[in-house]
């Protein structure tokens, strides 16, 4: 019987660092816990919360869909190109994702102008008040994806990373993947479950 070493290079790492991974399992933590309560509170609710999502603004929540799959798209695309080692790309790819970001920013805001103008508030009743707190608490989270992001872009440019040295670009990939997980089931949840 012959010992097998196995290569470094033939193990298959988890993409970015233990330490984003321990951040990730934290806030989907979070989002599970508020995911279980919703669906209790509804469970206890059952016409209040059916009545909800036909209350919302469907359009808004299903391009918010559109623009945050698009921007997991543009995040691997950028991924992709500094495996090549290819900058320029990469920022590239780099500022769509944020843009898509502001864009799905700026969507939520027409989104909750129209609730306002709708007389929908936090208030209005408990499935308002969930709904707030989980699409804004979401909002926070696509916010510190676009300043982490922004930050990776510039060190991109200045050169920090490459294709043998791209860890921390990783880590920030990794997490917007988790906002845009989070958002796919967020979505059916709040928007279309009745």
């Amino acid at each position: 019987m012959t010992a097998t070493t196995i290569s470094p290079t033939s193990v298959r790492q988890m993409p970015g660092s233990v330490a984003v991974w321990v951040l990730i399992y934290a806030e989907l933590s979070e989002f599970a816990l508020f995911f279980l309560i919703y669906l209790v509170t509804r469970a206890h609710n059952p016409e209040l919360f059916a009545a909800g999502p036909s209350q919302l603004n469907t359009l808004a929540g299903t391009l918010n869909t559109l623009v945050l799959v698009s921007s997991s798209f543009c995040i691997a695309r950028a991924m992709s190109a500094i495996r090549r080692n290819d900058r320029r790309r990469c920022i590239r790819w780099l500022g769509l994702t944020i843009a898509c970001g502001a864009l799905y920013c700026g969507i939520k805001g027409w989104e909750y102008l129209w609730n306002e103008a709708s007389g929908i508030h936090a208030r209005s009743n408990l499935f308002f008040t969930l709904y707030y707190y989980l699409t804004f608490n979401h909002l926070l989270h696509v916010l510190v994806g676009m300043a982490t992001l922004s930050w990776l872009t510039l060190r991109t440019a200045c050169g920090s990373y490459d294709a043998e040295d791209h860890e921390g670009l990783e880590n920030g990939a990794c997490y917007w993947h988790m906002i845009d997980l989070a958002w796919i089931i967020l979505f059916p949840l709040v928007y279309v479950m009745g």
